[in-house]
């Protein structure tokens, strides 16, 4: 008798070690003997990624269908210092409804021992403790489920699979007025409307910024239209005041814009199916017929609706007058590049405020502070790039934020920044390019609206808005500088080969029907780093040059592959795109590696 189980590579799974411990386990500490029989997916994120917040939306399905074989566990990675606190690990496993267990790995130990190299990695462990898939980037969840459900059957034969309840533990719930509030608007009553995101509702306070008046929502994640109490979000965001005294609000997690009607409560749709945007997908048309991707704040600005789409890395533009959505600036690369809209990148454009001539904004990933002119091209006030961030006042060219997430227009023309890991409010003057702080002590502040002569500051992880007066001078605070945590790879100058190892997933092929079906792009900070190799292709291995005479830097890697079902009765198969942007900090020695492997789904073999 033939053995008919899939061949596949194996590799004993490291233990799981992380100095912050465990959470959602009710105080128990997990290993991975103690899964022993489980099917383990291990899912490497941090809480500023909004690529790993969509992957964690896309197993919430898998992590229910398969409860009772499946163990998902959540290996908290930070890029940012702020993200390596405990507490701010333990609120955003609460902010983003995380219901699986969470290591939190401060210090990367778990995150080196299985070489991951991107936010957000899978990796797929079998019943018997052995790695057998590692995905990087998001839209794997078909993929897996897949996988899993080929484990399934080959480990009930071998009776090797131990089926049961998990181990995850949820946290009591906290009493709060507001549960991690994302933005905050000023209505024309006085009022203030504010998205309680974790909630999944918009609340109106009183002028006090305490009272609640009404709750507009159900509560429970949803995606429906209606009266204020049969209306349904999820995990809404930014707010803005349309010309005809409507609300926009940004339903992040539901890829759509809503419309707000303050008198009644009634809430529609403006734009969004209500699925996520992929490349491929169309990038302008009827508003209701266009996906978008987590719209995570709304501006007017020029007589439209501009959105900061923090998951596609660019700007788009709603017209409510001919109900059209479109691309406005981005590639959809992350990085910081300026110049006309269309070539310009962003890394997770978070917050945006408009004045007359300028649309501000907050460029989370890069901890940036942007502007759009009415020409479409876009520019750096403050920021360097994806690496570089901490708390330091003075010339913006040398000033730095940490992942800010909100922008507001003040009445000299300054800018005030929700500079959100660093706990602080901000202020960026272009009268005179430089940075101060105006406030510290403030818990992960995401948005601020001017009420008067205050400040009315959205803390976040305080559940609360804060009011301010602004002060008559600026808070001088201790200058700290900060690169990301990720240890720099070490490199041979000369020659170096990249490869993307990439496999389709079991039951699937590469789609070759419409031409070539991967794609490869490569550069580099500086770009002086690059000799030869830059660019685009279609081939996921490729030959680069790296030039001696620069010691560091950071390559940037964008891959995109697209796999069908392997059906042949199947005369529409099923379609899918893979996709991960790197961004690989290099140091060049002399015996470093003349390989970089990165994995896009698959095993490196090699």
């Amino acid at each position: 008798m033939t053995d008919s189980t899939p061949r596949r590579a194996r590799v004993r799974a490291p233990q799981l070690t992380g100095k912050g411990g465990w959470l959602n386990t009710g105080g128990s500490d997990l290993s991975l003997a103690d899964l022993r029989g489980r099917i383990v997916v291990l899912d490497f994120w941090t809480f500023c990624c909004i690529n790993c917040l969509h992957v964690l939306d896309e197993l919430r399905e898998l992590e229910e269908k398969h409860r009772d074989t499946v163990v998902i566990i959540g290996v908290h990675s930070p890029k940012f210092v702020h993200e390596a606190e405990h507490q701010a690990v333990v609120d955003a496993v609460e902010r983003y409804g995380v219901e699986h267990p969470v290591l939190d790995d401060p210090e990367l130990a778990t995150w080196k021992q299985y070489a991951v190299r991107a936010w957000p990695t899978l990796v797929v462990i079998d019943p018997e403790g052995y790695v057998v898939a590692h995905h990087a980037g998001e839209g794997h969840a078909h993929a897996i489920e897949r996988l899993v459900e080929e484990l399934e059957a080959e480990h009930e034969a071998k009776g090797t699979l131990r089926r049961g309840d998990g181990p995850y533990v949820p946290p009591e719930p906290q009493p709060t007025t507001l549960r991690f509030p994302g933005k905050a608007l000023l209505l024309p009553s006085g009022n203030l409307l504010v998205s309680d995101t974790t909630r999944h509702q918009l609340v109106e306070l009183a002028e006090d910024g305490e009272t609640v008046v009404r709750r507009i929502g159900s509560g429970a994640r949803g995606f429906a239209d209606g009266g204020p109490e049969n209306a349904s979000f999820n995990e809404p965001q930014g707010l803005a005041l349309l010309e005809d005294g409507a609300v926009v609000v940004a339903d992040t997690v539901n890829h759509a814009l809503r419309r707000l009607d303050p008198v009644s409560g009634e809430v529609t749709t403006l734009a969004g199916t209500g699925r996520q945007w992929w490349q491929g997908s169309a990038g302008s048309g009827p508003a209701r017929e266009v996906d978008l991707s987590s719209p995570w704040d709304v501006a007017l600005f020029g007589g439209k609706v501009w959105i900061a789409m923090a998951g596609v890395h660019q700007l788009w533009t709603y017209d409510p007058g001919a109900g059209t959505v479109g691309v406005a600036a981005g590639t959809t690369n992350e990085g910081l590049v300026d110049g006309p809209g269309a070539e310009a990148w962003f890394a997770q454009p978070s917050g945006l405020a408009a004045t007359a001539e300028r649309l501000w904004l907050a460029d989370s990933e890069t901890s940036a502070l942007r502007w759009v002119d009415l020409d479409g091209h876009v520019h750096t006030a403050v920021g360097t790039g994806l690496f570089d961030f901490g708390h330091r006042d003075g010339a913006a060219e040398q000033a730095l934020f940490q992942h800010p997430l909100g922008v507001t227009v003040l009445p000299d023309g300054s800018v005030a920044v929700a500079d959100t890991y660093n706990h602080a409010l901000r202020r960026y003057d272009p009268a005179t390019g430089e940075v101060t702080t105006l406030a510290t002590d403030l818990r992960e502040p995401s948005d601020a609206v001017l009420v008067g002569e205050d400040i009315v500051v959205v803390e976040s992880a305080r559940h609360r808005l804060t009011r301010l007066r602004l002060p008559e001078e600026a808070v001088r605070v201790e200058a700290v500088a900060h690169r990301t945590q990720r240890a720099a790879t070490e490199v041979a100058p000369g020659r170096l080969r990249l490869d993307v190892v990439f496999q389709a997933p079991p039951g699937q092929k590469l789609d070759t029907r419409y031409g070539p079906s991967t794609r490869l792009l490569v550069s580099s900070t500086p770009p002086e780093l690059l000799l030869k190799g830059d660019g685009a292709d279609t081939d996921l291995s490729r030959d680069l040059e790296l030039n001696p005479e620069v010691t560091e830097g950071v390559l940037h890697v964008s891959a995109m592959a697209a796999s069908c079902d392997d059906d042949p009765a199947n005369e529409y198969p099923a379609c899918h795109v893979h996709q991960q942007d790197w961004g690989v900090p290099v140091r060049l020695t002399a015996g470093g590696a003349d390989r970089l492997p990165l994995v896009l789904a698959g095993m490196d073999e090699r």
